[in-house]
């Protein structure tokens, strides 16, 4: 389900989800479905599966298929279900992005090819042969650091040309280079760094794409819809009030896989082992992120009082 509002075309607060295993690692289908259907009931316009927090290295074909689909049986046209496809391998790419509108996407995010480094002009080839091959709007993924290769701003604005490259999420931490596809472009940019929310809303995001919110699921939408109401200062305090959390789960040297598992599993939902080469957080880490959470509950309680 996507939306019929432009700017906005997968709606503005969206989940990076994780994919919940079974204790033996297996797919959890069921865990799936029950961390999806809370996720929208809490304020999620959208979800992204098999994402980097989703797992997306470690999981099968088969396995990403069968994801969407249970979330979609699961969540109906509540939220728009965002596939993220993207490999180092063009075809396989295509494949998953066929597979992904088969099995009942709105949309697939697709990430630049990682390890190979392709300059820009492969780099665009490899983005429009997606866009060609299936029906479904493109989310493209700029994350340098994960993948080695910036997708360049010119690069991005030539390939908002194309009719189904819709929209960004964006992990590049580079303004300057926003705003200048935001003044050239109708592409619909979505904050991939949790601590970035507001300051990409601020200045034209069509929301966001949160990791925080497997755990937190109304704390940025809180933000937007206070910002949407003209209440900036209100706005700059719920995403100030977030820090600890962002902190504990984003920039604590362990992936936001890993620790947004640890959490989930505290808090008895679903959630799981990760799968290697990634390793589950310790009990401190986790009694650490377990903290941070409490307190950010405790002034959330407060504040609502």
């Amino acid at each position: 389900m996507t939306t019929d509002d432009d700017s906005a075309p997968f709606g503005r607060a969206l989940c990076a989800m994780v994919t919940p295993f079974t204790g033996s690692g297996a797919l959890d289908l069921d865990g799936a479905q029950r961390l999806a259907d809370r996720l929208v009931a809490r304020g999620c316009d959208g979800l992204v599966l098999s994402g980097t927090t989703g797992e997306s290295p470690t999981t099968t074909d088969a396995e990403k298929a069968a994801l969407v689909t249970a979330v979609r049986e699961a969540v109906g046209d509540r939220a728009a279900l965002v596939a993220g496809v993207g490999t180092a391998d063009t075809r396989h790419t295509v494949e998953l992005a066929l597979a992904a509108e088969k099995a009942g996407a709105d949309g697939v995010l697709v990430v630049a090819p990682y390890y190979s480094r392709p300059p820009q002009d492969a780099l665009e080839a490899h983005f429009r042969e997606v866009a060609d091959a299936s029906g479904l709007p493109v989310m493209l993924y700029d994350i340098p650091g994960r993948t080695g290769t910036r997708i360049e701003p010119a690069t991005v604005v030539r390939l908002a040309g194309h009719p189904r490259i819709v929209a960004v999420k964006d992990c590049s931490y580079d303004l300057l280079g926003t705003q200048k596809v935001l003044s050239r472009t109708g592409l619909a940019y979505y904050a991939g760094c949790d601590e970035q929310v507001l300051p990409l809303y601020a200045i034209g995001a069509a929301g966001y794409v949160s990791t925080v919110a497997n755990v937190v699921p109304e704390l940025f939408r809180a933000v937007l819809d206070a910002f949407d109401a003209g209440d900036t200062g209100r706005a700059a305090l719920l995403q100030r009030r977030t820090v600890p959390l962002v902190e504990s789960m984003m920039a604590a040297g362990l992936p936001g896989t890993v620790t947004a598992k640890a959490l989930l599993g505290a808090l008895g939902l679903p959630a799981g082992p990760v799968r290697a080469p990634l390793r589950s957080a310790d009990r401190e880490t986790t009694a650490s992120l377990l903290a941070a959470y409490e307190v950010l509950a405790a002034d959330a309680g407060q504040s609502q009082a």
